[in-house]
């Protein structure tokens, strides 16, 4: 079969991202209002997120954009530092008051909340305390999920617990192209590793006893590999003969190097999947990763394991791109994309297979339900002289994407939902705003809103729950 009949068509923001708002109503500092105003950050320009796309004040011109697109669900982040500008202890309910009103617009316009807890917007007043890297961050996170959940289990039924983990070690304490924009040891970025993957763990527990009908996942990214394929290419582009052409070695090649520590590069490492959705999804530590590494592990109780991996209901991937690899008499090998391979304006490779296959090999090594929680590409948009913002490349991105997705579906692979990043143009972290994600086009100095061509392509995917495709 295809698309199930109940699939979930959404798309997604996070909080920094489009709110804006950064210093009204009650709302604490977090560590991205202070990263991007130190002179030796490494955001673009020194851009900020002061204001973005003013969601906080246009969130009902923003739920009128997604019911016109025919969305079915909005995943959404909520800064911490606004609805606890301490990071513990005394709650803003202004700013509980705001995600009142975008949740109740959302059910108004029949759009499903899926809320993420955690998308990299720790409390300053938390990193003043060692943010990740102290242990007491595990229980930081616990009350802050119980504020939240108490709150909202009345009306939001989806949560994702911690967005891309993988990001937040290494790029916020390794490269500093995020923030914190620390720097720490190997040692030390295991210990933030174990704080994260049980911080998940408390989480769900928590979520699972307040609001025991709920669904739970997490947001994973993380290298995906996909088996070359070994038989005629159309056009000299993948992702048009997925699912032949490959043999079992090549197969077995991707899944090792996607779940197995098998790089000695750190930075690689900590873009591992298996890193993360090991621990969580089967309570142990992915093979590879203590010869690599034992030396600089922290000690893992047989309790925190099985804490760390509660129960969750669906699995939730990131994904953009994937790298293509094969089995050779030395093992597992990633092959070298060729000169002239289609690329987003991130400089990503344009890879359609690895949504045919990242989705099996979870679903088939882990058993759950997975959405794709993140999906799209950044392009050169502008708007044209007819007023419309014509993005090519993106229409036929998520074409293909879809497709590769649709056939993943059709060979058995539980796909539950695809949310497509990003609703609208918006803060791109360290690169400001001078990457476009959106199918919304956003004049930032005027905040408008224009739906691009792919706006009016997933339009029509999510009317014929992708028969048109």
């Amino acid at each position: 079969m295809a698309f199930s009949k109940d699939f979930i068509w959404g798309a997604a923001t996070a909080s920094y991202q489009v709110e804006g708002a950064a210093y009204e109503d009650g709302k604490g500092l977090n560590i991205w209002d202070v990263f991007c105003k130190e002179e030796n950050s490494h955001v673009y320009s020194m851009h900020n997120g002061d204001v973005a796309c003013d969601q906080y004040h246009r969130y009902k011109e923003d739920v009128a954009v997604m019911k016109e697109i025919g969305l079915k669900a909005y995943r959404f982040s909520v800064d911490w530092a606004r609805v606890m500008p301490d990071g513990t202890g005394k709650v803003n309910e202004a700013g509980l008051a705001y995600y009142d009103n975008l949740v109740d617009e959302l059910l108004k316009n029949g759009i499903e909340p899926y809320m993420t807890i955690y998308h990299w917007d720790l409390p300053f007043e938390l990193q003043k305390r060692g943010g990740w890297l102290n242990p007491d961050s595990v229980q930081w996170f616990e009350e802050y999920t119980k504020v939240l959940v108490s709150h909202f289990k009345d009306r939001v039924k989806n949560y994702f617990t911690i967005n891309e983990m993988a990001c937040i070690l290494c790029l916020g304490y390794l490269t500093r192209e995020h923030a914190p924009g620390w720097v720490v040891s190997k040692k030390e970025a295991f210990l933030i590793w174990k704080n994260l993957l049980l911080a998940h763990g408390k989480s769900v527990r928590v979520i699972r006893n307040l609001s025991p009908e709920s669904k739970i996942g997490f947001a994973a990214c993380g290298s995906t590999y996909y088996p070359t394929f070994r038989g005629e290419r159309v056009n000299g582009f993948t992702g048009d003969k997925v699912g032949t052409g490959v043999t079992k070695e090549d197969i077995e090649a991707s899944v090792k190097l996607t779940f197995e520590v098998t790089s000695d590069n750190f930075r690689d490492t900590l873009f591992n999947l298996g890193l993360y959705s090991e621990p969580i999804m089967k309570g142990q530590l992915p093979k590879g990763l203590i010869e690599r590494y034992g030396d600089h592990l922290p000690d893992f109780s047989k309790e925190e394991l099985e804490l760390i991996s509660s129960e969750v209901d669906f699995f939730g991937l990131n994904i953009y791109q994937g790298c293509e690899s094969e089995m050779t008499a030395d093992g597992p090998k990633e092959i070298k994309y060729p000169e002239g391979m289609p690329q987003t304006s991130m400089g990503w490779n344009v890879t359609p297979d690895c949504l045919y296959w990242a989705p099996k090999f979870l679903y088939e090594r882990y058993g759950k339900p997975v959405i794709i929680t993140e999906n799209g590409m950044s392009g050169n948009d502008w708007v044209s002289m007819d007023g419309k913002v014509h993005d090519g490349p993106r229409v036929d991105f998520l074409h293909r994407y879809l497709l590769a997705l649709r056939r993943s579906a059709e060979d058995g692979t539980n796909v539950a939902g695809y949310f497509e990043w990003s609703l609208m143009d918006n803060f791109e972290w360290f690169f400001g705003y001078s990457k476009r994600f959106g199918i919304v086009y956003v004049d930032y100095q005027t905040q408008k809103r224009i739906l691009k061509d792919s706006a009016y392509l997933l339009k029509d995917v999510i009317s014929s729950n992708g028969d048109c495709l």
